[in-house]
């Protein structure tokens, strides 16, 4: 594994409203956004008991909710040739009670520096973002679509007390994925690296992950390019969208040619995901 390759500074290595259950023939991972259109639901079955209040009903209703949960994971992710293990259950149960809409995600911070438009439509910003923690785990399946479920997944876990605080650290946004390209930027490696923003309150002193393939790493301030696109993410999108970006840029000399950032907003699976492509200014 390449320990150093998660830096916004471009040096190498290798992201983040659902619709519902239709979705899951859409290319990408599952994220927030497939759990809350479930828990919100009726028909799922969400919510407390209805009379009595019986401790041991109450339990067998949560359980039941947690078993629900995971066998809808686990169908969307079949329509990637993604396994979701049973023990996902209980981050999966985390994540949606901790997160019932955006306002209780985070936002990485960041400065817009200038953008351009063309008849009244955004072709990028450029932004400049602090130095800041961020947990990295760089993931190498068949797919690309398999490396960020997997990679996202791992993640949940150390969100979800799996970390040495043993407590639940909060969501951010943008999950980013960073990938590689040959120079030519005709084919991307299956190797990414998925990495979440440590929320303000865990920058000072980030909680340690018990996986040991996730890694905190001190991202440098960097300066990016940004271009938003909606849909799907697989290997054909984002390389359309890299050759799209490269031909919008004045100075596309200024940023590195071989490594990028997928920046998800969004659920993946969805049809209109809110996405956006990053090229790294070279330092």
């Amino acid at each position: 594994m390449d320990r150093g390759g998660c830096q916004l500074s471009g040096g190498g290595g290798g992201g983040g409203g659902g619709p519902g259950p239709e979705s899951a023939t859409g290319n990408g991972m599952i994220t927030l956004e497939d759990l809350e259109s479930f828990s919100e639901d009726p028909g799922n079955g969400g919510g407390g008991g209805g009379g009595g209040g019986a401790e041991e009903e109450d339990r067998d209703t949560m359980e039941a909710d947690d078993d629900r949960l995971l066998h809808y994971w686990q169908d969307i992710a079949r329509g990637h040739q993604v396994e979701v293990p049973e023990e996902m259950a209980q981050p999966i149960q985390q994540l949606t009670s901790n997160n019932e809409g955006r306002s209780n995600r985070e936002q990485v911070p960041f400065n817009l520096l200038t953008h351009k438009e063309k008849c009244g439509e955004l072709l990028y910003e450029k932004r400049s973002y602090e130095k800041a923690h961020w947990a990295c785990v760089t993931v190498c399946e068949d797919t690309y679509e398999q490396s960020i479920c997997y990679g996202f997944m791992r993640l949940m876990r150390y969100i979800c007390q799996q970390n040495s605080s043993g407590e639940y650290l909060g969501m951010s946004l943008p999950i980013l994925t960073i990938i590689h390209t040959d120079e030519n930027q005709s084919v991307i490696s299956r190797s990414v690296t998925v990495a979440y923003y440590l929320p303000a309150n865990h920058q000072a002193q980030p909680p340690r992950p018990t996986d040991s393939d996730i890694l905190i790493e001190i991202w440098p301030a960097a300066v990016v390019y940004t271009r938003p696109f909606v849909g799907p993410t697989n290997e054909v999108t984002i390389m359309n969208q890299i050759h799209a970006m490269a031909e919008i840029l004045d100075s596309p000399g200024v940023c590195v040619n071989d490594s990028f950032i997928v920046a998800g907003y969004t659920n993946p699976a969805h049809a209109n995901r809110q996405n956006e492509i990053w090229f790294m200014e070279r330092r």
